[in-house]
This record gives structure tokens, C-alpha cells and sequence, in this order.
């Protein structure tokens, strides 16, 4: 049977390809959309639509538990199974700590951590053996502190410590969940002056990277398509950094 998967934050950057790669190695894909972001997931449809794969828009608020659990109920009734979980769902807000507000906190763990955590949750009771769970965590907090973002950095860290747990209490049900950590890479998000690096920021990045570039989306979402697949059967509980081997570059 033609295998299912469910993506968070899926109107734009490395949710938008990793639905496409997903539709290219073969699943019907279920493309998450927050209805404030403001990306058209109706690209995303149409790009999966023309490398030949099918999909549906479903509307998601990953901070909502009943919004979640619908997401993925209705992918589960549309084509009556589900064998992947992509929570990639994320923002990113700079707020120096000092001044930080409990509200700004919360914003952000809501969806990067506990939106991980409600995907997840939803997802095991239809996950069979052979079922995979990937979450998309950051260098920021999986590897590197962050200057006036210690909520996303908290978050991204605490991605990695639910996905090793879910690989353990689920790997003797063969559900596998991983995480990827991803370096720097081209995205509406990253690209974002205020709250990130922005376009200045990002080239510059460049220098620092052995690679001699940032990354770009798809090289991202083939690492989620691979960690989904029956090639990544014994891959489980680890977090991938996918980063152009930044965080191993000595600086001169």
C-alpha cells in the first residue's frame, strides 16, 4: 500500500521540501498549514502535485492539542493509515533574556518544543511497526548557544532529549523517531532580519562554513526522506547534523 505522511510547517522552507521529497519517494503526504503564517501552502500542493505525488492541504495549530489531533486524524481517514510523522513546525523570535517576558517564553516553547511533542503524541496511535518520527531541532540548541534566543535554543535542545525518549519507549513497537539537526540553511525564517541572520548575515555565514555556503532546504528534507524510509530501519533515537560541517570547522 502507498505509504502516508503528515508534515508541520509545511507552507514554506524545509516543511515545503520535505513534503515534495516525501511525494517523490512515494507517499501521500498530508501538508500542515497554520492559517497565520503567511506562505501559501497551495505551493507546496502544487509542487508535489507536479513531481507526481498526492497530497492535501490540512489546516494545523500545533500549540492546540485538538487542532493536532484532527491534523492527523484527518490524513488517517482520507487514506486510511499513516507510516510518518515530520514535525518541522517552528518559529523563531530574538528576545534578549534579561528582558525576556514569560509570555514571550511560552510563545516559542509552544510550538518548537510542545508542538513537537503534540505531533508526536498524535501520531503514535497510528504509527505500526516499521512507522517513523522525525523532528527538525537546530544547531542553535543542539549544538550552539544563541545570544537572545534561549527559548528557541531550549526548545530545539529539548526536541533532542523527546526523540531519544520516544525511540526508546517505542523501538520494541519498531516506531523509530529521530531528529535533524540543521545548520544554516536558506529559509523565509533565517532570512528574517529582525529575528535572524537575515541576507547579510547568511553570506557572511558562508565564509565560516567548509562548504563555503549555506544550506538549502532540500538537503534538509532528503535527510528526513532517508530517516522515513526502510533504509534508516536501524536508525534510531539519534539526532543527524546536517550542517556542511560547520560545527567540526577549527576557525583560523
Amino acid at each position: 500500500m502507498t505509504p502516508v505522511a503528515i508534515v508541520t510547517g509545511a507552507a514554506s522552507g524545509i516543511g515545503a521540501a520535505t513534503a515534495v521529497a516525501l511525494a517523490r519517494a512515494g507517499y501521500r503526504v498530508g501538508i500542515g498549514s497554520y492559517s497565520g503564517d503567511p506562505h501559501d501552502p497551495g505551493k507546496t500542493l502544487a509542487a508535489v502535485e507536479e513531481s507526481g505525488g498526492e497530497a492535501v492541504v490540512i489546516e494545523v495549530d500545533v500549540r492546540d492539542t485538538a487542532s493536532v489531533a484532527a491534523f492527523v486524524d484527518a490524513a488517517v481517514t482520507r487514506w486510511g493509515r499513516l507510516d510518518t510523522a515530520i514535525a518541522n513546525a517552528g518559529i523563531l523570535r530574538a528576545a534578549p533574556f534579561a528582558a525576556m517576558t514569560d509570555e514571550q517564553w511560552d510563545d516559542v516553547l509552544q510550538v518548537d518544543l510542545h508542538g513537537v511533542m503534540r505531533t508526536a503524541r498524535a501520531a503514535v496511535p497510528h504509527l505500526g511497526s516499521g512507522g517513523s518520527i522525525v523532528a527538525v531541532s537546530s544547531i542553535a540548541g543542539g549544538v550552539y548557544g544563541w545570544g537572545e534566543h534561549a527559548h528557541y535554543a531550549t526548545a530545539k535542545a529539548g526536541v533532542i532529549g523527546l526523540v531519544r525518549s520516544l525511540a526508546v519507549e517505542f523501538g520494541p513497537c519498531g516506531i523509530r523517531a529521530n531528529a535533524i539537526i540543521p545548520g544554516l540553511i536558506e529559509t523565509p525564517q533565517s532570512l528574517d532580519e529582525v529575528n535572524s541572520l537575515g541576507p547579510d548575515g547568511l553570506r557572511a555565514a558562508g565564509d565560516y562554513i567548509p562548504a563555503g555556503r549555506v544550506g538549502r532546504p532540500e538537503e534538509i528534507a532528503s535527510v528526513a526522506a532517508f530517516l522515513a524510509s526502510d533504509g534508516a530501519s536501524y536508525v534510531n533515537g539519534q539526532a543527524i547534523i546536517v550542517d556542511g560541517a560547520l560545527t567540526v570547522a577549527m576557525r583560523d
